[in-house]
């Protein structure tokens, strides 16, 4: 997997899901919010521990993991 350095495991923090280092937000919570229709301006106010480019890094954090998914063509 490529290097994510804005993100943390550690299984003693949020059941080790992924995390914005230094930050208790998943990268789930941060896809999210975006998701459900709010904008980078409004989840970065609500959120002032995040970054422009945390948010960035989630997306690509996410995008690789997609990538990886292995799917059967037989199902």
């Amino acid at each position: 997997m490529a290097s994510f350095p804005r993100i943390s495991v550690d299984p003693e923090i949020r059941f080790g899901k992924p995390c914005v280092k230094g930050t208790r937000l998943t990268v789930g919570e941060v896809l999210g919010y975006l998701a459900s229709g709010a904008t980078e301006a409004e989840l970065l106010a609500e959120f002032p521990q995040l970054t422009h480019e945390d948010v960035l890094e989630c997306l690509a954090f996410a995008a690789e993991r997609e990538r990886r998914l292995l799917i059967d063509p037989a199902a």
